[in-house]
This record gives structure tokens, C-alpha cells and sequence, in this order.
């Protein structure tokens, strides 16, 4: 007797972050992504016995997709596929998390080299089989080389989209929809319940506030994540040909080194690599003390001010009502950042201050917002299960119900733990 796929969620199942997701039918068995939960100490998705597993899909680089893939590595070698920018951006940033957290950790840097070795590196609709399995690797438009997971086996179609956005942005093009028929689809609803701005718009409002404050002899610091969000927002700087200094500091100098070697994964290839060239890149602490006293935009992690160099910059740019504080992603509560937006107050010279700097949010989101999540749903081609992930529990039981009642699909936000076959 045939086993239909089975689909089973080890992670980011009402909730955001530690994403992992199986996908198994009579022969062969895919792990979608392994994370982590970035807190005190890391967690990780439910167990899964590395001898179960024959391949692993990686769809993007960041931690909570990532974090755990080398644990597959401790006893024998397992295939990891994904784009090449992915694995090259991943490296670093697990590096820096074993570094950062080796204590509760059950691998080293030796089982990251092993994941590294054994990479498989995929181009977007190139297809590949693992036994009875075909799939193939889609723009996701999430991260520069973040990809969706379509999966064939058994008759069905399974597309799981990652971390997704379907809006083009300076950096890069919107997902690819384009899935065909389908059986089943797990989508993320980081944002299911939150309209994003129009992006035109939020760009038009940022270079206006970023030229005014720079215009007047002011500096404005834009903490920024290190992958993706950096790079994008060096893009909106130069596609609005903003004429004053641009500087680039921290993980993100790393993070531009290795898009540059793949610009054909971004939307306007030209524009990026203009972005970077005009960019200057902070090269230690005596350039960084002489960038903080000169007018312009300093780009740099950490993106919610939780240590990086933006930790050095606020203390000087906080500290006068010329300057400016724009923060472009979201910010986790309790975080620096957070307590920014919230209070106003930052820690500046060793105690928490009243910043004087105008502080600022702009929603550049590199998920879909409520509004394309929904869009996507109703363009779906067949009948398929919708299943919700990575969302906050209310978040993925809202988007749920409204699937079911406005769509007609059947739709489902799974537990940790739960298993569906499709």
C-alpha cells in the first residue's frame, strides 16, 4: 500500500522562528529548514533522528530557518540543497552563533565545515529528485538567494514558500507564484494580521525625513539586520539618488562582499552594485568615531541596537535634536530598539538617557504583509490545504478562519508535533 505524503511540523508551528517542517512519502524523507529560537539560550524545533532524514532544503540563510542544520552533520553526511548565495550567506552567520552561544550547543565550527562540504547548490526551477521525490527551488523574494520548496511525490503538489514576500523592492523582485496546480501549500503569516504601507510611499516619506535631517548638517543612523535589510535600504538610498555620504558598518561589510559575487539573484543589478560602490565601508574604530561626526546616513547592525557597532553610533548620533534614529525592521520586545520606539530612552554613555535624536519607524518588511498573504491564497490554482506557520498563535488561527470562510479552501494552523497527509 502507497503512503501518501505526509507532512509534519517539528517547528514554527504557532509561532515565529525554529521552522521545520518534514515531508515524507513511502521511501524517502525531506527536511524543510532546521532553526532556531534565538533567546537566553537557543531552542530548537522537535527531534528528528538524522538517520530518518535523506536530504535537507535550506530556503534562506537567516538563523531561524538554519541555526540547526549542522546537527544533521555529528554521525554521517546528509545533502543540504539551496541556492548558492544561501550557503555562502548562512556561513557566517552561523559562525557567528556557535561562537556566540557554543555552550548550549551540541555541534562546533568542524560540523558546520561538514554542512558546508556537503552542499548542493540549486538555481531557481532547476529541478532535482531524491528518490521518489522531485522538487525545485523558487524566488521567494524574501532574502537575496531566499527560496520556496515545490515539491512532487506521489501524484501531489506541495509548495512550502519559507519566509516570503511578494512585493518587488529596490533590492529585490517579488516571490514567483507561478506554482501550477496544487495539493497542499504552507505558507508563513509572520504578518497575517498587519497591513504593510505601500512601499512607493514609505519610500517617498523615508528620503524625505533622511534628506531633511542630513540637509540641516545632521547624521542619521539606520540600524540595520546585517543580510537583506542593510543591502536594500543602500538600494533605496542610491535608486532616489541621494547625493550625501553613505556609510556601510558591521556584519553587513561581510554580507556585501558576498552579494556582490552573486548580483544576478537581485532585482536591478546595476543599482545594487551602484549602492555598493557609493558606498563607503567603515574599516575599525578610527574611521567609525570620524563617520559618527559627519553628516550622512550610517547603515549598520544591529538592527534593534542589541550590540554591533549601532550600539557605538547611538551613544554619539542620539545624543543631539539635529540628528536623526531611523529603525527599518521590526523591533522584538526588549530590545534596545523596542525600548527606543517605546520610551524614547536609550542607553547612552553607561545609563538609560532620553534620546534627543529624532527617533523613527519605517515598516520596510522584507514578509508579505496581511493584504499579499491574502492575495496570494485566492490566486492559488486546485483545491489545495492551506497550512499556516511562522506567525504568532492568534496570527495563524486568524488567517486560518478567514481562509475557510472568505476562500472556501481548507485551512489549518498545525501544532508542534502534528502530522497531515496530503
Amino acid at each position: 500500500m502507497k503512503i501518501i505524503p505526509k507532512i509534519r511540523f517539528l517547528g514554527s508551528a504557532r509561532e515565529v522562528g525554529r521552522a521545520a517542517i518534514t515531508v515524507k512519502t513511502e521511501k524517502n524523507q525531506l527536511l524543510l529548514d532546521y532553526g532556531v529560537m534565538l533567546d537566553d539560550e537557543p531552542g530548537f524545533p522537535m527531534h528528528i533522528p538524522p538517520k530518518e532524514v535523506d536530504a535537507i532544503v535550506l530556503t534562506h540563510s537567516h538563523l531561524d530557518h538554519s541555526g540547526g542544520i549542522p546537527l544533521f552533520q555529528l554521525h554521517g553526511k546528509k545533502p543540504v540543497y539551496g541556492t548558492q548565495l544561501t550557503f555562502d550567506l548562512a556561513k557566517p552567520l552561523i559562525s557567528d552563533f556557535i561562537r556566540l552561544s557554543s555552550y548550549y550547543l551540541s555541534f562546533e565550527f568542524l560540523e558546520l565545515q561538514t554542512m558546508m562540504r556537503n552542499t548542493v547548490h540549486l538555481d531557481f526551477r532547476k529541478e532535482q529528485t531524491i528518490g521518489d521525490m522531485k522538487f525545485q527551488l523558487l524566488n521567494s523574494g524574501h532574502l537575496p538567494g531566499g527560496a520556496q520548496v515545490l515539491i512532487e511525490a506521489d501524484g501531489k503538489r506541495i509548495v512550502y514558500t519559507g519566509d516570503y514576500n511578494s512585493t518587488d523592492t529596490q533590492l529585490l523582485a517579488g516571490a514567483d507564484r507561478d506554482y501550477g496546480e496544487l495539493d497542499a501549500i504552507i505558507i508563513e503569516s509572520t504578518y497575517a494580521t498587519a497591513v504593510h504601507p505601500d512601499r512607493k510611499e514609505l519610500e517617498k516619506e523615508f528620503m524625505e525625513d533622511v534628506k531633511g535631517i542630513v540637509q540641516n548638517g545632521g547624521t542619521v543612523l539606520i540600524p540595520a539586520f546585517s543580510v537583506g535589510r542593510s543591502q536594500e535600504i543602500a538600494c533605496v538610498l542610491a535608486a532616489n539618488h541621494f547625493e550625501f555620504p553613505v556609510v556601510m558598518d558591521g556584519m553587513a561589510r561581510e554580507a556585501n562582499r558576498i552579494m556582490m559575487e552573486h548580483s544576478s539573484y537581485m532585482r536591478d543589478p546595476d543599482l545594487f552594485m551602484k549602492a555598493m560602490h557609493s558606498a563607503t565601508w567603515v574599516d575599525g574604530w578610527k574611521d567609525r568615531r570620524k563617520m559618527a561626526k559627519r553628516s550622512g546616513a550610517i547603515i549598520s547592525p544591529a538592527g534593534m541596537l542589541k550590540g554591533g557597532p549601532a550600539a557605538f553610533y547611538i551613544q554619539r548620533v542620539g545624543k543631539k535634536s539635529k540628528n536623526g534614529v531611523f529603525l527599518v525592521g521590526y523591533q522584538i520586545p526588549g530590545t534596545p530598539g523596542r525600548e527606543l520606539i517605546d520610551e524614547g530612552k536609550c542607553v547612552i554613555d553607561g545609563k538609560i538617557q532620553n534620546v534627543k535624536a529624532d527617533v523613527k519607524r519605517f515598516d520596510f518588511s522584507s514578509h508579505s504583509g496581511a493584504n499579499e498573504l491574502r492575495a496570494a491564497v485566492k490566486d492559488l490554482k486546485g483545491n489545495p490545504t492551506v497550512y499556516i506557520v511562522h506567525g504568532e498563535e492568534e496570527s495563524c488561527e486568524t488567517f486560518a478562519e478567514w481562509i475557510r470562510t472568505e476562500v472556501g479552501l481548507e485551512a489549518v494552523a498545525p501544532k508542534a508535533g502534528e502530522a497531515f497527509t496530503v
